[in-house]
């Protein structure tokens, strides 16, 4: 595959029986795993969901105000059933507050508005999640 300004990738390796370490292109790391500080793959998605619509909100309504406090969590329910382990009830709940004072209010304000757009249209993560995509696994 082509690697344009479009193409996004990560390498994973084995370090242990049960830890990884994912590198991106640009040589950043995190440890994933099985051990208590790890995070696991699936801690790893909700991060991911929470990091890509908080990066959305915070970027516009910081444009208003800097947040007094910004916090970002996602909740998932995890069932195996007919169609294998799969997460469902995904929840993403925002606790945002901003200063007093008129740029506060303007932040206030556009709050809803960008959580909105970030989870119908801007956030990469969660858009591919509710839309779905084949995933292809290949052995080289």
């Amino acid at each position: 595959m082509a690697h344009d300004s479009t193409h996004r990738s990560v390498s994973l390796t084995r370090d242990a029986d049960g830890t990884f370490t994912a590198t991106n292109v640009r040589g950043g790391t995190v440890t994933i795993g099985s051990a208590d500080s790890d995070f696991t793959p699936v801690e790893l998605l909700l991060a991911a969901i929470a990091a890509c619509t908080a990066i959305d909100v915070g970027t516009v309504t910081a444009r208003r105000a800097e947040p007094d406090s910004f916090r970002v969590e996602v909740d998932a329910e995890k069932i195996r059933d007919e169609q294998g382990n799969r997460l469902t009830d995904l929840a993403v709940t925002f606790d945002v507050t901003f200063p007093d004072g008129e740029a506060g209010e303007a932040a206030r304000e556009l709050l809803p508005k960008i959580v909105a757009q970030s989870h119908d249209r801007l956030c990469t993560v969660g858009r591919t999640i509710e839309l779905g995509t084949p995933i292809a696994t290949r052995i080289e």
